[in-house]
């Protein structure tokens, strides 16, 4: 990324629907436990969204803070990207009504799709766009709300989940700083670990769909798990490597929020100490493209990022999917 234009992060905004799901609560309604939930996961809580609230809905009050925060108008954006696995609905894109909800006229809107590494996928795309010259602010979004597709009667699963959204604005910055490296890949080999299966053009919702429960997530748990603590450690080494970076150098890791364990083995292989680690998985669950843009921007408001550290992101999902990107604060 030599040469280029330097792009970075201007704004950042988070919203949380307001109602909490406690491990206590999920006592009642499935045979689980806060003690087999902690151990295991790490969670203890999470947020679930009001039955009137839509991922655009949650998009948009995190795009209203993340404009605040940059100091801009909706009118000042060229391009909006909402990562989610959990659209409005088919089409429009969720980018596109959340557009026409914040007054952003003319701005292009897509929704992106890569499960949890949506994100870093939307960084990615943007900041390629903006380095090229095609456009100059960008505003990108993490939303979920996965409990709309999230199956509260299977232990395995409904433990896991909840919803959020994470926003930024990136646009260009001072020369040295922005993002530095990014590293995608996929294993669509892996696909049908971690899925929703109906619903597409492949299995229509219908009447036994819905019976079969089909619409809701579909998780390997066992093998998810191990393709999680590999590819962590492999886009880890990659992204810092092309960013000309040893781990040593990493100022602070935020990792996608899915299970406390596979966190701490990702630490592990950094060397990295508890303090420059953003974890929130106990507070928010996995939020899907909500969670690595959550975990940063609540580092930003506690003021964990001065300027000129190295910040580390690294994700992985459904697809299977992993991103990973360097970024100079």
């Amino acid at each position: 990324m030599k040469n280029l234009r330097p792009v970075g992060i201007i704004g950042t905004g988070k919203y949380v629907p307001e109602k909490i799901l406690t491990n206590s609560d999920l006592e009642k309604i499935v045979d689980t436990n806060d003690e087999w939930i902690v151990s295991r996961t790490g969670i203890r809580e999470r947020h679930i969204a009001a039955p009137h609230e839509a991922t655009s809905d949650l998009a948009y009050e995190a795009s209203l803070k993340a404009l605040e925060s940059a100091g801009m108008k909706a009118e000042d954006l060229d391009l909006i990207i909402v990562a989610t696995i959990t659209p409005d609905s088919a089409f429009p894109s969720t980018a596109c009504i959340l557009q026409d909800k914040l007054g952003a006229k003319g701005a292009a809107a897509f929704d992106l799709s890569a499960a949890c590494s949506g994100f870093v996928y939307s960084l990615a795309t943007a900041v390629g766009f903006i380095q090229n010259g095609m456009y100059n602010n960008a505003l990108i979004i993490g939303a979920d709300t996965l409990s709309r597709i999230t199956d509260y009667t299977d232990r395995n699963t409904c433990v896991l989940f909840g919803d959020g959204a994470g926003a930024v604005i990136i646009g260009e910055v001072p020369e040295g700083r922005g993002f530095q490296s990014f590293d995608l890949g996929a294993e669509g080999s892996g696909g049908d670990l971690l899925k929703q299966e109906a619903g597409g053009s492949r299995l229509p919702a219908s009447q036994s769909t819905v019976e079969d429960k089909k619409h809701y997530i579909y998780m390997n748990g066992r093998e998810v798990f191990k393709f999680a603590v590999r590819i962590m450690g492999t886009a880890t080494e990659r992204v810092l490597t092309k960013a000309g970076l040893a781990k040593e150098d990493v100022d602070l890791f935020v990792p996608h929020q899915a299970n406390i364990r596979i966190i701490q083995s990702a630490m592990q292989r950094l060397d990295l100490p508890p303090e420059k680690c953003v974890i929130n998985v106990d507070r928010y669950a996995n939020t899907s493209a909500a969670s690595i843009p959550l975990a940063l921007v609540e580092a930003a408001e506690e003021g964990r990022m001065k300027e000129g550290d190295k910040v580390l992101m690294v994700g992985f999902g459904g697809g299977l999917t992993w991103g990973a990107s360097v970024l100079v604060w």
